[in-house]
C-alpha cells in the first residue's frame, strides 16, 4: 500500500500543467492502470492523460495499456468514464484485440442488454485476470431496482424504463491549465537554442 501512495503522489505530480503532454513521462503513467487493476482504485485523470499522450505520439501506442484502461472504465459506467476513452482511441486500434473484445461487451453494458454482456465476457475471461472486483464493480451498475428508486425512475407495463432526459444528467466540466510565465519563458529559451 506504501508503494502505491508513493506512485499516486509521483502520478499526481506528473499531471500538473505542461508536465501532462510531456512524452518522456508516459512510461511512468502506463504502469499506473495496472497499478489501479490490482489495488482496486482508479483516476480517470491520470487515465485520459495517457490516452491523450498516445493520441499525440500514436507510434508509442500499447495496446495492453489500453485494455486495462478501458476495463477499468468500465467499473465506472455510469459515470460516462468508458464512453470518454473509447472517444479517445483511434479507428484503427479499435479494430486490435483486445481492444475490440473489450469495445464489444462495453456496448452492451450500455445498452443494458445484462444478459448477453456477461455472456460475452465468459467468452472472453482472460481478458479479465489481473483486474481486482471486475466482476463487483460491473454488478453495481446492473443493479437496475436500485437505480430505479435511487434516481427516481420508472417502469411501464411493457417493462420500459424511463428516465430523465440525457441534459438533464449531464454536467459540464470546464478544465483550466495554468502555466506559470517562467515555465513557457524556459520552453521558448529550449525551442530557440534548437
Amino acid at each position: 500500500m506504501v508503494m502505491f501512495e508513493q506512485m499516486r503522489e509521483n502520478v499526481s505530480k506528473l499531471l500538473k500543467g505542461i508536465k501532462r503532454y510531456n512524452p518522456e513521462n508516459l512510461a511512468t503513467l502506463e504502469c499506473y492502470p495496472e497499478t489501479q487493476a490490482k489495488e482496486n482504485t482508479y483516476s480517470l485523470e491520470a487515465n485520459l492523460a495517457v490516452l491523450k499522450l498516445y493520441q499525440f505520439n500514436p507510434a508509442l501506442f500499447q495496446t495492453t495499456v489500453m485494455a486495462q484502461i478501458l476495463l477499468k472504465a468500465l467499473t465506472k459506467l455510469f459515470h460516462a468514464d468508458f464512453t470518454l476513452c473509447k472517444c479517445m482511441i483511434d479507428q484503427a486500434h479499435q479494430e486490435e484485440w483486445p481492444i475490440r473484445q473489450i469495445l464489444y461487451p462495453g456496448d452492451l453494458l450500455e445498452t443494458c442488454r445484462f444478459q448477453a454482456f456477461w455472456q460475452a465476457l465468459e467468452e472472453n475471461t482472460d481478458l479479465l485476470e489481473g483486474i481486482t472486483n471486475f466482476e463487483d464493480s460491473v454488478h453495481k451498475f446492473s443493479q437496475l431496482k436500485m437505480w430505479m428508486s435511487k434516481y427516481g425512475w420508472s417502469a411501464d407495463k411493457s417493462v420500459q424504463i424511463f428516465i430523465c432526459s440525457q441534459e438533464e444528467s449531464i454536467k459540464p466540466k470546464n478544465i483550466m491549465e495554468k502555466i506559470d510565465f517562467d515555465s513557457m519563458s524556459s520552453i521558448s529559451i529550449m525551442a530557440f537554442s534548437q
